[in-house]
């Protein structure tokens, strides 16, 4: 285990097991949000859906992951570093993650979805 995925579990305070290790792995490596079926993909353990889920719910309660749901009606998963608006392209539903100055907004911000076309698509 990376010592820092270790010092995630260490921080939020919950108890490594195998299945959790390899949802934050999955995470980690990611350059963008993934969904299940994304993260199961690139998973090399066999877990079920409601177990996903689980360990999800109480990463999300933790503090460690943030999840946003898309126009395909999915959820989507991140690890929580900074909270940042995505950009969603009508055209390609590509995520893209945009950095925003939160200073400008007042009260606790979970997420901002922007959605448009993106350059690619435009052209």
């Amino acid at each position: 285990m990376h010592d820092h995925i270790k010092a995630l579990f260490v921080k939020h305070k919950i108890k490594h097991t195998h299945a959790r290790l390899a949802i934050v792995e999955v995470l980690k490596e990611a350059k963008a949000p993934l969904n299940y079926e994304q993260i199961k993909a690139k998973m090399n353990l066999a877990m079920d859906k409601a177990t996903f889920y689980r360990n999800i719910a109480m990463f999300e309660a933790s503090g460690m992951i943030h999840k946003f749901e898309s126009d395909d009606r999915k959820w989507y998963f991140e690890l929580s570093s900074t909270t940042h608006a995505h950009f969603i392209c009508d055209a390609c539903h590509q995520i893209k993650c945009i950095e925003i100055n939160m200073d400008t907004i007042e009260g606790d911000v979970k997420s901002i979805v922007l959605k448009g076309t993106c350059k690619e698509c435009k052209a």
